[in-house]
């Protein structure tokens, strides 16, 4: 299996959000397209099942990292705000084999004053692997961090 650092995609930069649980199954890795927030990792062994393949159980919290995470950069101000899961729906349709690249991206389908609606498709090494959708409680940020503020530091330089 090849270097994990070096195998990550061009633009893709580590990123620092879901507290500890995340900090000890990641890394995920983060890209703004200019119009998209893109999650990623590479599948590690410690993320597989005995068959060695990820274990739905990461990508499930892929998941709902990737949903609450681009619904900060899809639409909003870019702030951080806690965003906790009332719904996630995962339709499990591939596999990511242990050495992959796990891929995210989707889009914010409606907005209300309390709730957010999110669906994506999830690919390993570019072939689907699962589509996701979830709803999540919104909260308005509790920052005065200015507009221009990236909780991922994905933006620009």
């Amino acid at each position: 299996m090849p270097d994990t650092a070096s195998a990550i995609p061009a633009g893709f930069r580590p990123i620092d959000m879901g507290g500890p649980f995340i900090e000890a199954n990641g890394p995920l890795y983060g890209r703004w397209t200019g119009e998209k927030l893109q999650l990623g990792f590479r599948v590690e062994r410690r993320h597989t099942n005995p068959i060695g393949t990820c274990h739905g159980g990461m990508l499930a919290s892929f998941c709902d990292m990737l949903l609450p995470a681009m619904t900060m950069y899809q639409g909003t101000d870019g702030r951080r705000s806690f965003l906790p899961t009332i719904n996630l729906q995962i339709d499990y349709i591939g596999a990511a084999p242990l050495g992959a690249w796990v891929q995210g991206e989707g889009e914010v389908l409606q907005r209300t004053r309390t709730m957010v609606f999110a669906q994506a498709l999830v690919t390993a090494d570019g072939v689907p692997a699962l589509r996701t959708s979830g709803i999540f409680r919104y909260r308005p940020p509790q920052d005065d961090a200015p507009l221009d503020f990236d909780p991922l530091r994905l933006r620009g330089n």
